[in-house]
């Protein structure tokens, strides 16, 4: 995700560094203090800064399919690179292949906590969600945005198949999960019951395949609802980001133009996803990646790019966005540090700066923030030393 060309799109890093600061805020802190002062305006604030239960969308529910639409968004930009300097279409090919097992890999690594004894095999993370698409994605964006988005119907349609043809949870199994933890509103029944916490068709695959694999204990559910499937329908979501930047790229319109049918689309997604959801033909639901959260969220990105095209492609504030566009360029570096070291961050803040820094009143913001903080630094460090982090 480095730098490819003069001709990169500033923009493009902008909003991935405004996704990217958003993820590393951890919430900024919103949702700790809305707990430790109820009535106040930061429970205003709370609803959009946690995922919703299970239906629904809020801006935190937003980060991954930004993410995940931003490098399908960026592939035309890489690959043309790599032609200009001569690169075979079978190098290429490699690449994306050696790129998809690394990612992959990176997941079940942060998956897998310091006080496992053995590899913890999931793969619902961000990377390795990533990782199990990214070759899928190269190939059919390699075929030209007609199929891409030929592709794009030919998966949400077939995994609506998938799960509506799945038989629909009987009363005892809806009995079974309905005291466990995060099933609250979770559990759907008639039709959207197709789409219930732990009895999906994307859950019952789950605890066949994951126990293939070596295991301390046989695995039941992820009890947040997330499953590995979620890759199928989320290659739908980083195809939409492909055709989006190969309209970027290679459209002859004006850059007002281009903003235009950015916000006209993302309208149009966002209309279909909602009224798919409020009439429960098929409900929103992030976890699990249903077909009409790919419509719902893809709306939401579109609009939210259109607004970033617009400031720096049209009204030209480039220096507004620059402290965005310093973590954009690095984002698999502010992630995986993140990941690894915001615990460690925090406590040393702790240690070397005086208790005054740390108000109990603001204490779960000025954490966060100060973490925040450390990272943007380092990104910076590395923008000025032109070391951009990728695989």
């Amino acid at each position: 995700m480095g730098p490819t060309n003069s001709d990169r799109l500033l923009s493009l890093d902008a909003f991935r560094g405004f996704i990217m600061l958003l993820m590393a805020s951890s919430g900024f802190g919103i949702v700790q203090m809305a707990a430790a002062h109820p009535g106040s305006w930061w429970e205003l604030a709370r609803p959009q800064f946690e995922h919703k239960a299970w239906q629904g969308c809020s801006l935190w529910d937003l980060i991954q399919p930004s993410f995940m639409f931003m490098v399908g968004l960026a592939v035309p930009f890489p690959c043309q690179s790599r032609r200009m300097i001569g690169q075979s279409w079978v190098g290429m090919t490699w690449h994306a292949l050696v790129r998809s097992i690394l990612l992959v890999a990176l997941g079940v690594m942060l998956a897998t906590r310091a006080e496992d004894k053995h590899t913890v095999f999931l793969f619902t993370n961000v990377l390795a969600q990533i990782g199990l698409g990214y070759f899928f994605l190269f190939i059919f964006s390699r075929l030209g945005p007609e199929y891409m988005v030929a592709w794009i119907i030919l998966i949400l349609a077939g995994y609506a198949w998938f799960f509506i043809q799945h038989p629909l949870p009987t009363d005892q199994e809806l009995a079974a999960i309905a005291g466990m933890k995060g099933t609250e509103n979770a559990i759907l029944h008639g039709w959207p019951g197709h789409w219930s916490i732990h009895t999906n068709a994307a859950a019952s695959f789950d605890r066949w395949f994951l126990n293939l694999l070596p295991r301390e204990q046989p695995f039941q559910y992820n009890p947040g609802g997330y499953q590995t499937l979620n890759f199928i329908p989320s290659l739908a979501t980083m195809l939409g980001g492909g055709v989006t930047g190969e309209f970027l790229i290679r459209s002859l319109h004006s850059d007002k133009r281009k903003c235009g049918m950015l916000i006209i689309t993302g309208v149009v997604l966002l209309l279909i996803g909602t009224i798919l959801d409020i009439t429960q033909v098929m409900p929103a639901v992030k976890r699990i990646w249903t077909p009409s959260w790919v419509l719902l969220s893809g709306g939401w990105v579109l609009l939210m790019l259109a607004v970033f095209y617009w400031l720096v492609e049209i009204v030209g504030v480039r220096w507004l966005v620059f402290p965005l566009v310093v973590v954009g360029m690095n984002s698999i570096a502010i992630y995986l540090l993140h990941s690894l070291c915001a615990g460690w961050i925090r406590d040393n803040l702790h240690k070397h700066l005086p208790d005054t820094a740390f108000p109990e009143d603001w204490l779960p913001v000025i954490e966060r923030c100060g973490v925040l903080f450390v990272l943007w630094l380092v990104c910076f460090w590395l923008y000025r030393q032109r070391a951009f982090i990728k695989l």
